[in-house]
């Protein structure tokens, strides 16, 4: 085996495919990267058996070949080599790597016992790049971290013909966006439960393509697999056992309370705030006559307090917040504007985003956050 390849362009072949390398590999061989050189393009895979990544791209192939070498050195070596042409070629058991003066000898691992990497089922629709990475991106941020939890560690897909609905919980909070796309399939109804870190993963490294292919296996697969393609890149991922649970019913439809808050100021003052506390204490919030007063912190330890100016309709409303998850809220938004909807001290607030002051409300992307208890 032997090719050249451009620095760029193996650099981003191989930092897609390393996401799914095993971190705790029950082989050796799930350490490495696949390099396989057919005709005019070099092929990339990785896999920890629950996600496959592959990538493929052109290169000048001198010598075909096949060759599984550790992915993570893989992954430093091409990011750390100049922006020239690289060489690899294989000599023996190794695999010289050449760029400009610099020389890297990697050892190699058994090709043969690699296990075969599943397919990407049938493509079931597509959605555009950039839409797919935010909305991803909104919901994940949710999503539990508890191992001990499956079904609260992943982003629940919902699909009803044009429209998906994602959302995650870790139980304290709720995100849900909705999106348009473009199923192959017109009346489609499905569902899937994927890792959110698996599919946060991809949309971060699929932001700025065009367009995002998504498929489904269909419910009567023996593989329940979900996968993502764009641009020479795809991923297929084992959707997660177990049901997610019923969400819908927590989105409070009478409220009390709105407040109307531009989000930098909201967000720099429960920054500064919460420096005198952690995360498991609360930040308790007063809103009354068109102002919030941010507090924290008790009795002989270190206090904050803050005071802005809000756009306050309906009845005054002291309430506690997790700091930590109301910064992670206000940041999703993704707006100028953030409305915080209130039906009562002990029942959940809703974040919705407005562009401006006096624009209508963003009612596709709903974070719903718990309130906390605290000493009064």
């Amino acid at each position: 085996m032997k090719f050249t390849v451009d620095q760029s362009v193996l650099v981003d072949g191989v930092n897609w495919v390393s996401r799914s390398l095993s971190t705790r590999p029950i082989k050796t061989e799930l350490l490495g990267i696949v390099i396989d050189a057919t005709g005019d393009q070099i092929y990339l895979s990785a896999s920890d058996l629950e996600t496959a990544s592959k990538a493929h791209f052109p290169a000048e192939i001198k010598e075909t070949g096949k060759v599984l070498v550790p992915g993570r050195l893989l992954a430093e070596i091409s990011r750390s080599l100049p922006n020239k042409p690289i060489v690899f070629t294989l000599e023996g058991t190794r695999v010289l790597v050449t760029s400009g003066s610099a020389k890297f000898t990697l050892p190699t691992l058994s090709v043969d016992e690699y296990p075969n990497l599943p397919e990407l089922p049938d493509t079931t629709g597509v959605i555009p790049g950039d839409v797919f990475s935010t909305a991803v991106a909104q919901v994940a941020i949710a999503a539990g971290r508890d191992d001990s939890l499956p079904t609260l560690t992943g982003v629940h897909i919902d699909i009803d013909k044009d429209t998906i609905t994602l959302a995650a919980t870790d139980r304290y909070r709720l995100a849900v966006r909705e999106i348009q796309w473009q199923p192959t399939t017109p009346n489609i109804a499905t569902s899937a439960l994927l890792r959110a870190r698996t599919i946060a993963d991809a949309a971060k490294s699929l932001t700025g393509t065009k367009n995002i292919s998504v498929s489904f296996a269909p419910a009567s697969s023996n593989d329940r697999l979900a996968g993502f393609a764009s641009d020479g890149k795809t991923m297929t991922s084992r959707m997660l056992d177990g049901t997610f649970p019923p969400y819908r019913h927590l989105l409070p439809q009478e409220v009390t309370t709105t407040a109307l808050i531009e989000v930098a100021t909201l967000l720099d003052s429960v920054r500064r705030v919460a420096l005198v506390t952690d995360k498991t204490v609360p930040l308790r919030l007063d809103f009354n006559n068109n102002s919030l007063s941010l507090e924290a912190g008790a009795g002989e330890e270190a206090q904050a307090t803050e005071a802005i100016e809000i756009l306050l309709t309906g009845e005054p409303i002291s309430i506690a917040f997790n700091p930590v998850f109301l910064a992670d809220g206000l940041s999703a938004v993704g707006t100028k504007f953030v409305q915080i909807s209130f039906t009562g001290a002990n029942k959940p607030a809703i974040l919705m985003g407005k562009s401006d002051k006096d624009g209508s409300l963003i009612e596709n992307y709903r974070y719903l956050l718990m309130p906390m208890r605290y000493a009064s």
